[in-house]
C-alpha cells in the first residue's frame, strides 16, 4: 500500500465556541492548530479561517494570508484552502474564489449542491464550472468533496469535458445530514466508481471520524481527521486539539504496519504540481 496521507481539518466554519471551547478561532489559533497537526504527522492542512469578531466562517483575503504566510514559515506542509463559501451565506462566485489568489497546491472543489438541515449546499454548475477552469489556469489541483453517488458523475463529466485534469482526488465526506452515511457499504460503493488511476481520502463526520479513518487506511485510502469534522475524542470526551486526532491516526496506522507519508511523499502520490 502507499503510505497514508493524513489530512486535518483545523477548523470548519460552523463548530462554534459554545459547542466546544477548543475550536480555533482567531487567526493565530488556526494557524498554531496546523502547526501542531503537522508536527503531529499531518501532510494536508484543509484551511477555512473565521471573522475574529463574530467567530463565524469568513472569505476574507487578508485573514487567509495571515494564516497561509505562519504555516508557510514554520511548515512544509500541503496546504489546501476551502473555497465551500459560508453556511446560510449565498456568496458571490468569486468571493469563493479568493484563497486562490494565495496559491494553494490544492482548493476543496464541492463537487454538487446538497440539502443540509436547514440550509442548501449551493454548488451549482456555472460555480463549478469557473472554479474548475480558475484551477486549470492556476495549477491548482482541486480537491473533489463528494457527498453522495451524483457528484463522482458529476466529476467525471468534467474530466470528460477536459475542466478537471487527471489523475483526480477525491475527498468522500461521509455522514452529513442529507448526503450518504458514514458505513462500510458507501465507502466501498465511492471507491470503486471512481477512475482506476485517482486517489481517495474520506471524512467520516461526528462519530463515523474513527470508523472511516480505519476502514479507509485498510483499503489503501488516506484519511482526514479534525475539528471541523468532529469535536470529540471518544464517547462525551472533547477533543482538545487538533494534534490530538492526528497523533491517534498515526498510532494506528503504525500497529497496522502503514507507514505515515510526509508533505513530500503526499506530493508524489497526489501528483501535485510544485508552485
Amino acid at each position: 500500500m502507499e503510505k497514508l496521507i493524513i489530512t486535518v481539518g483545523i477548523t470548519g466554519s460552523r463548530i462554534t465556541r459554545q459547542q466546544t471551547p477548543y475550536i480555533p478561532i482567531l487567526p493565530e489559533e488556526i494557524a498554531q492548530s496546523g502547526i501542531e497537526a503537522w508536527r503531529a504527522g499531518a501532510s494536508v492542512l484543509h484551511i477555512h479561517v473565521r471573522d475574529p469578531k463574530t467567530g463565524l466562517g469568513a472569505q476574507d483575503y487578508s485573514i487567509f494570508k495571515e494564516v497561509v504566510d505562519r504555516i508557510r514559515s514554520e511548515t512544509d506542509a500541503i496546504l489546501c484552502l476551502t473555497t465551500s463559501g459560508i453556511p446560510g451565506r449565498n456568496l458571490e462566485f468569486r468571493e469563493r474564489l479568493v484563497p486562490l489568489s494565495l496559491n494553494p497546491e490544492l482548493v476543496s472543489f464541492d463537487a454538487g449542491s446538497i440539502n443540509m438541515r436547514e440550509n442548501v449546499f449551493l454548488n451549482p454548475p456555472e460555480f463549478l464550472e469557473l472554479l474548475a477552469q480558475e484551477t486549470l489556469a492556476k495549477g491548482i489541483k482541486p480537491e473533489l468533496e463528494v457527498f453522495e453517488v451524483g457528484m463522482v458523475e458529476t466529476c467525471i463529466r468534467y474530466l470528460e469535458k477536459g475542466l478537471l485534469k487527471p489523475p483526480l482526488h477525491f475527498q468522500f465526506v461521509l455522514g452529513v445530514v442529507g448526503g450518504m452515511s458514514a458505513t462500510a457499504k458507501s465507502l466501498l460503493h465511492l471507491s470503486e466508481i471512481i477512475p482506476p488511476d485517482s486517489t481517495w481520502s474520506v471524512i467520516g463526520i461526528g462519530p463515523g471520524q474513527l470508523p472511516m479513518a480505519m476502514i479507509a487506511m485498510t483499503m489503501g485510502g488516506h484519511v482526514r481527521v479534525g475539528l471541523e469534522d468532529n469535536i470529540f475524542y471518544s464517547r462525551g470526551v472533547l477533543a482538545k486539539t487538533n494534534a490530538e486526532l492526528v497523533e491517534r491516526i498515526v498510532r494506528i496506522s503504525k500497529e497496522f504496519g502503514r507507514e505515515v507519508a510526509t508533505p513530500d511523499e503526499a506530493r508524489k502520490i497526489l501528483s501535485l504540481t510544485p508552485l
